[in-house]
């Protein structure tokens, strides 16, 4: 799995280097109108109480550019199965937020991202099984390469907090509340219509 990424990592440095050191083109790739996109990538849990794990996940998503400088985006993101023996949980969700960009050459663009995470969480703590709704934040910052109009390479990290309150499933349990971020670095490609 890390092989994998790293892998992907090498492959778009290296076409980033290759675009600074290429011939500008005429004119810079257009960002704006729709586009939908799939990453996957390697996630960090960390939560309280050794609730940590190292694991893989993925997003699909879809937005709108404004210009090259804004757009607004949505997705779902698939965190999967992270905890221990004693409390583990399957999570997944849906942002909407906003997508700031800095062309730095035609091709290349940085950008930040954050807004809004809607989450449900399915745990189990201590064998008590029950599910959770909840909501949160992200931020992330990220690099993309314009292949042409059509298709983008990208590759960004991306910060999810969130927060699992399971007291209501026991008051046996102490310490039932659990605050987790999902750190999420990832490869990623969109097409733009």
């Amino acid at each position: 799995m890390k092989k994998t990424i790293l892998l992907g990592s090498l492959i778009s440095a290296s076409l980033l280097t290759y675009s600074v050191q290429a011939k500008a083109e005429d004119a810079a790739v257009d960002t704006s109108g729709i586009y939908v996109g799939a990453s996957y990538g390697y996630l960090r849990v960390e939560g309280d109480d050794d609730f940590d794990e190292d694991k893989s996940a993925y997003q699909i998503f879809t937005g709108y550019g404004f210009n090259k400088y804004i757009a607004v985006e949505g997705s779902f993101i698939d965190f999967g199965e992270y905890g221990n023996d004693l409390a583990n949980a399957d999570t997944d969700g849906y942002t909407l937020g906003l997508k700031l960009g800095l062309p730095v050459t035609d091709n290349i663009s940085l950008y930040v991202r954050g807004g809004q995470l809607w989450y449900e969480t399915n745990y189990s703590v201590v064998g008590v099984n029950d599910s959770t709704s909840d909501e949160g934040l992200f931020a992330g910052i990220g690099a993309s390469y314009h292949l042409n109009e059509d298709w983008t390479i990208k590759v960004d990290y991306t910060v999810y907090d969130s927060d699992l309150d399971v007291s209501s499933a026991s008051d046996d349990i102490d310490n039932a509340d659990f605050s987790t971020d999902l750190k999420f670095a990832a490869v990623g490609v969109e097409y733009r219509f």
